[in-house]
C-alpha cells in the first residue's frame, strides 16, 4: 500500500504540475478558446495510460505458466529504466520545465485545436505510461490483497488535490524537497523492482542463483514479509544475485540523485 501510494502520488502530482503549466499558460495568453482542446487530449493521455495498464494486466494473466517469468522479468527491467530516467530527467528540466511547456503551447496553438489536444496528449502521456508500467511491476512484487490498489487511489486523489491547490495558489508545497524526498523513495522502490526482476530470470534458469539465498525467512510473520517487501522490495526469501542487484541499483543512482540536488543548493547559497 505505501509503495503504491507514493508512487501514485510523485507521478499523479507530476501530470498534475503539468496540467496546470499547461492551462495557466493557456489563460495567460488569451488562448481560452484552446482549453476545451487541452482537457479532451488530457483525458485521452489517462485512458490511454488506464489501457495500458489493463492491457499488461490482461496479457500477464493470459499468459502460461512457462511464458509469464519472462514478460515478468522483462517488464520490471524495462520499468526500471523508464522510471530512473524519467526521475533523473525531471531533476534536469524541472527549473526550466514551464518555459518548455509554454515552448510547446506557441509551437502548436496556431495549428489549432486538434494540434494542441495532441501536445496536451504527448505530454501527459509520457508520464502516465510509464507510471502505468510502474505500478504493474510494482502491484506482481507487493500484496496480492487490495491494499496495493487502495494505496494507488489514495495517491491519486491526493496528487489531484494538491496540484488543484497550488494551481489556485491555495496550497503551498516545497516542490524542490517534496521532489527530492519522494524521488530517493522512488529509487528504493525501483531496486526492489529490479530485484526481483532479475529473480523471475532466475527461477527460469536464465539466470543462476535460484537457490543460493543470503536470508530465507521460513518463519517470517506475514506482516513483517509484507512491510518490507511492500516498502524497500526485500523478501523474506532473497538470493544473493538480488541482494547484490539491490545495492548495486541504490549505490549506483541514489547518491548521483541526492549528489546533485545538494551541488545546487550550495550553489544557490554561494
Amino acid at each position: 500500500m505505501l509503495s503504491t501510494f507514493l508512487i501514485a502520488l510523485r507521478e499523479g502530482l507530476e501530470a498534475s504540475l503539468i496540467v496546470g503549466m499547461l492551462a495557466a499558460y493557456i489563460i495567460k495568453t488569451g488562448r481560452t478558446h484552446l482549453l476545451k482542446a487541452m482537457w479532451f487530449g488530457v483525458g485521452l493521455a489517462v485512458f490511454a495510460s488506464l489501457g495500458f495498464g489493463a492491457l499488461l494486466s490482461l496479457a500477464s494473466s493470459e499468459l502460461s505458466e512457462k511464458v509469464e517469468p519472462y514478460f515478468a522479468g522483462f517488464t520490471s527491467l524495462l520499468a526500471i529504466c523508464f522510471v530512473t530516467w524519467m526521475i533523473f530527467w525531471m531533476k534536469r528540466t524541472a527549473k526550466n520545465l514551464n518555459k518548455e511547456i509554454a515552448g510547446r503551447v506557441d509551437a502548436v496553438a496556431h495549428m489549432g485545436g486538434l494540434a494542441l489536444a495532441l501536445a496536451a496528449f504527448f505530454t501527459v502521456a509520457r508520464e502516465g505510461l510509464e507510471t502505468s508500467l510502474f505500478l504493474y511491476t510494482n502491484f506482481k512484487n507487493v500484496s496480492q490483497s487490495s491494499r496495493p490498489f487502495i494505496g494507488l487511489v489514495l495517491g491519486l486523489f491526493l496528487a489531484v488535490v494538491l496540484g488543484v491547490g497550488m494551481y489556485r495558489r491555495t496550497i503551498k508545497v516545497n516542490i524542490k524537497k517534496f521532489f527530492v524526498y519522494t524521488g530517493s523513495a522512488l529509487l528504493i522502490i525501483a531496486a526492489g523492482v529490479f530485484a526481483h526482476g532479475l529473480n523471475e530470470f532466475q527461477n527460469i534458469g536464465i539466470l543462476p542463483g535460484a537457490n543460493s539465498y543470503m536470508w530465507n525467512w521460513h518463519n517470517a510473520p506475514s506482516w513483517f514479509d509484507s512491510l518490507i517487501d511492500g516498502t524497500f522490495g526485500i523478501s523474506s526469501q532473497f538470493t544473493y544475485l538480488q541482494a547484490f542487484a539491490w545495492v548495486f541499483y541504490l549505490l549506483t543512482f541514489l547518491p548521483a540523485y541526492l549528489s546533485s540536488h545538494s551541488k545546487k543548493s550550495s550553489t544557490i547559497r554561494n
